[in-house]
């Protein structure tokens, strides 16, 4: 990149004007780091090529669209679900069908939250310069599945109980993985929650779903020692992170969401009392 200075110098304004270009796509390569296309992979050893699935192409544009246009920042926090997790699986024996996960108590305490924060319940709508509260909760729950990551969506999860949210949810959760979901059953949803303790990891952000504003990502439990009552304990702590739009929501109220979810799961009858 050549410099306007005296001698070729690159000034402040060279590497403003240098960013603006990448930033629209217009940049050049910067030295030193390779941007050869898939066919260069060749070059250096085999390769096989498979053709992306529909579903794959539908996501790598939308999570590309929602990276560039949503400012992104994520807040984390951890709760103890030492209590709650004895009576989901003390009630899960109880299930005539299928059995209560820890997601469909997860979409009920997000139902109430969003309730008590009603900007997470929202959309922008930045052509009128307005902020669209939503005052239904339709909860969209992400699916691994063979073909790639499939959103259902959970409607009016305000209005079911724990149990008719995990029926609900284990079906169409069955039905995505077997290729049976309808595109409308996946559209409509204010929110997003993204469990992945199944699988394992301790934190991670993930990418909101436009229109939505906020998505909840859970992590997988685990047992740490906790300081209560003058002694160390062994308890059962969740991470959970949000991601959210930062022209809707600031940080301290993602601090303070993220606190009252913890604080729900750690204590459910905050539910009855503010959600």
């Amino acid at each position: 990149m050549p410099g306007s200075g005296p001698g070729g110098r690159i000034l402040e304004d060279d590497l403003k004007s240098y960013a603006r270009g990448v930033v629209s796509g217009a940049g050049a390569a910067v030295p030193g780091v390779s941007e050869a296309g898939p066919a260069e992979a060749t070059k250096w050893g085999p390769v096989v090529r498979e053709p992306m699935s529909k579903v794959r192409q539908i996501t790598a544009r939308n999570m590309a669209e929602a990276w560039q246009t949503i400012p992104h920042v994520t807040q984390y926090d951890a709760a103890d679900i030492t209590e709650i997790e004895e009576i989901r699986k003390s009630y899960s024996k109880k299930m005539e069908t299928g059995k209560l996960t820890m997601t469909a108590i997860l979409l009920k305490v997000a139902a109430s939250a969003l309730k008590v924060f009603p900007q997470f319940n929202a959309s922008i709508d930045v052509e009128r310069q307005e902020i669209v509260y939503k005052h239904f909760y339709n909860i969209g729950v992400a699916v691994d599945t063979d073909r790639g990551l499939l959103v259902p969506v959970i409607r009016s999860v305000d209005d079911k109980n724990i149990k008719e949210l995990s029926h609900e949810l284990n079906d169409i959760a069955e039905r995505a993985r077997n290729k049976k979901i309808t595109p409308d059953e996946m559209d409509g949803g204010t929110f997003t929650i993204s469990n992945l303790g199944g699988i394992g990891g301790t934190n991670f952000s993930p990418i909101v779903y436009p229109p939505q504003v906020a998505i909840l990502g859970v992590s997988r439990g685990r047992i740490e020692p906790v300081y209560r009552d003058d002694a160390l304990e062994p308890r059962l702590v969740l991470p959970i992170s949000v991601s959210y739009d930062h022209r809707v929501i600031d940080g301290a109220d993602a601090a303070r969401f993220l606190r009252w979810f913890a604080r729900a799961l750690e204590e459910p009858l905050l539910m009855a009392l503010e959600g």
